[in-house]
């Protein structure tokens, strides 16, 4: 733990970091962004931090289904099975090549990643009203499994990437892309969690009491992001993805 401040202000720190990504995670993703930095500071080793954070988030993506229930039941259940189905198998191969091969040569790729996901989440609303009444195109799924695969690897900028691809292939309504980033990202989630846990990184007592926070925020920002006007949520989306490119770009 850092020195400087006591045991109990971290853990509220902590905490607080939990439910703002919570939050974050619900309406746009990047939360991982605050989680990690406060574990960091409160003196969890990097590596630990974010293995720590990673569980801590995981939990907010339940929260966020939940509170989108009402548009996933609204979607073919066929639809929904094939595309978590996809998703699963996407994460699990993401997370057999996290623990096989270096992060160094993929971690190059990630900011031109997120940038072009911004792009393409600007231009998804254009996109949208071209592929108006032709369904979903079909590089949906393998769409699908590209990002599945790139959440299992890397976590980072997953909900920007999920939210880029459901707006291009023909979901208009921002609420029903939110609901399947969330649900994805869940599953994806799992998966790498599962891959730290086996490992041994994660630090637990802070990941539990990270984990209730952040899914307590996911809920409510399940909730915000139904009241708040569409146009403020695409600009939060695209301001977190350029960011989180910025932060990756200095990173790398």
């Amino acid at each position: 733990m850092s020195p400087d401040l006591p045991t109990e202000a971290l853990w509220l720190l902590t905490g607080a970091a939990a439910f703002a990504a919570g939050v974050l995670n619900a309406i746009a993703g990047g939360g991982s962004f605050l989680t990690f930095p406060a574990l960091v500071f409160a003196g969890v080793p990097p590596l630990a931090a974010n293995a720590t954070s990673a569980m801590a988030v995981s939990p907010g993506y339940l929260g966020s289904v939940l509170g989108f229930r009402s548009e996933l039941q609204s979607l073919p259940r066929q639809q929904l099975q094939r595309e978590v189905l996809i998703a699963a198998i996407g994460g699990l191969i993401g997370a057999g090549l996290l623990l096989v091969t270096p992060a160094k040569v993929f971690s190059g790729l990630v900011p031109w990643l997120l940038l072009l996901a911004t792009a393409l989440f600007a231009a998804g609303p254009w996109l949208a009203r071209r592929n108006a009444g032709q369904g979903h195109p079909a590089w949906r799924l393998p769409g699908l499994m590209g990002v599945a695969i790139y959440g299992g690897y890397f976590n980072g900028g997953l909900g920007i990437l999920l939210m880029a691809l459901y707006t291009l292939t023909g979901e208009s309504r921002l609420n029903t892309v939110n609901a399947l980033k969330n649900l994805n990202s869940f599953v994806l989630s799992l998966l790498s969690v599962a891959a730290f846990a086996v490992a041994g990184a994660i630090v637990w007592p802070q990941a539990l009491w990270m984990m209730a926070l952040a899914t307590a925020g996911g809920w409510a920002g399940a909730r915000l992001a139904k009241r708040l006007p569409v146009r403020w949520v695409r600009w939060l989306v695209m301001l977190t993805g350029l960011v989180m490119s910025g932060v990756f770009f200095v990173r790398s």
